[in-house]
Order: C-alpha cells, then sequence, then structure tokens
C-alpha cells in the first residue's frame, strides 16, 4: 500500500511539475522580437500549438491587440499560435484550458493592477503550479518571484499588493546593467538600488543580465544563456553565477 502511494506520489511530480522560462528581456542587440530565444522557446512548447498571451504590461502604450499580434507574428515562426487573454469573454476558462502561458514585459506595476483587477491571481498561479508551462519577459518574469519591488518600472499606476505569484523563492531585476567605471552619470546604480532594498528586505534578488533566463523544472532553476548573474542576498556581498549554474537552493 505505501509503495503504491509513493508510486503515485511520484507520477504527480512528473506530470505536475512546475515549467517555466523567465527571461530577462524580449529582445536583445540585433535581433528581432524574442529571434534570440525561439530555439528555446520551441523546444519549451513542444507538443503546445497555441499559447494565452497576457499583454497587459503595454510597453509604451501599445493596445493589447498590436502587442498579441506582436507576439503572433515571433511565434509563427515556430508553428505556434498566439491568443490574447483580453479576446476572451472568459479569462478564467481561458487561463484554466490553456496549453501554455506567455506573459510580456512592459510596466509591472499596470502588469500586476490587471491581474488583480480581473481577479486571475489565484487561477493563473494553480494552473502554474500544476504544469501549465509558464514563460515570461522582463515585466512578465518580475511577476513570477515573490514581489515586483526589484523591478526597475516606473509606479504609473497601483496595483493592491507588490505581491505576485512566488513561483520561485526570490526576486528578479530583470535587464540588470553593471556600473560603467567611465560613466560621469552620478544616479544611483542597479546594484546601488537593490542595496537599498536590502536594508529593509530579506528576498533574495538575481540580477538577469539581457539574453539570459531561468529555466524551472520543479524545484530545480538552472540559469541559461551566455552571461553570467549577479546574486544579491541581504547582509552577504553579491556573488556572480556563471551559466549552467543550478540556483535550487534559493527555493
Amino acid at each position: 500500500m505505501l509503495k503504491a502511494i509513493k508510486t503515485v506520489y511520484l507520477i504527480k511530480q512528473v506530470f505536475f511539475m512546475k515549467k517555466l522560462l523567465i527571461a530577462s528581456t524580449s529582445t536583445v542587440h540585433g535581433k528581432s522580437y524574442l529571434e534570440y530565444i525561439l530555439p528555446e522557446l520551441s523546444e519549451f512548447f513542444k507538443g503546445v500549438n497555441e499559447i494565452l498571451f497576457i499583454p497587459y504590461a503595454r510597453p509604451g502604450g501599445i493596445t493589447h491587440d498590436a502587442y498579441t499580434e506582436k507576439a503572433s507574428a515571433a511565434f509563427e515562426k515556430i508553428n505556434i499560435r498566439v491568443r490574447g487573454i483580453h479576446e476572451y469573454t472568459n479569462p478564467f476558462g481561458a487561463i484554466n484550458s490553456a496549453k501554455g502561458i506567455f506573459t510580456g514585459g512592459g510596466n509591472t506595476f499596470l502588469l500586476l493592477k490587471q491581474l488583480y483587477d480581473i481577479k486571475v491571481i489565484s487561477s493563473l498561479k494553480n494552473v502554474v503550479e500544476n504544469g501549465t508551462p509558464y514563460f515570461g519577459t522582463s515585466a512578465g518574469s518580475n511577476i513570477t518571484g515573490l514581489t515586483i519591488q526589484n523591478t526597475n518600472d516606473m509606479p504609473i499606476i497601483y496595483p493592491p499588493s507588490f505581491t505576485s505569484f512566488g513561483f520561485i523563492n526570490f526576486n528578479i531585476n530583470p535587464h540588470y546593467l553593471d556600473p560603467d567605471p567611465n560613466s560621469k552619470h552620478m544616479g544611483e546604480t542597479r546594484e546601488t538600488r537593490i542595496n537599498e532594498f536590502h536594508t529593509l528586505n530579506k528576498i533574495p534578488v538575481l540580477g538577469l543580465r539581457e539574453g539570459s533566463w531561468l529555466q524551472v523544472k520543479g524545484s530545480k532553476i538552472t540559469l541559461k544563456g551566455p552571461l553570467f548573474a549577479r546574486l544579491f542576498q541581504q547582509g552577504k556581498q553579491a556573488v556572480e553565477l556563471a551559466p549552467e549554474s543550478d540556483l535550487s537552493f534559493l527555493m
């Protein structure tokens, strides 16, 4: 009996394992939208012919329709259809029936507020925790952490809470930039702002450089792409993590 219970548990772990790609950016220098990561996405969404797109972050104020068309044009190259969540009269049904989910970048505050406003936070969290593949870029990656407090965005609007999905047990700072020793700019660096965050908060923060992403399979997290990432933890010196590093210790 005990052996049977263990077998069922292992089967559930395999079939209902979290599966995420958490990317710093949608676009890298010299390439078109999502071009650099399309080979990875083709494998990540293998067997999926249509995904649900969440366009609420609206970069530059782009409309939901125009943003969805942009995502569609990219995913068409790997034979995947895209449909925006705003096209559905029942967003809960759209989420629950989705074979895969993509949340695009833009303004993280606007994105999270809209998700709270239409009351889909619990539904999204449930389907992703139970195995629906989730891909996020920039703002769509910010919301995979515990809070959105380490976004680079201006708070153009306020969500009811900074608490986000907590798919990973730390926060993301996408588009992470290193200080330029030759710059005459006297404003705060990303590192300064993250260190300020850690004077009041214990949540670890990963500075994810453009062109890098995290691969999440269950409780295993691997840094992917050609660049190092910078990990900040309260009371510790920041450390550089090499590509293919295992970040599971943060979970």
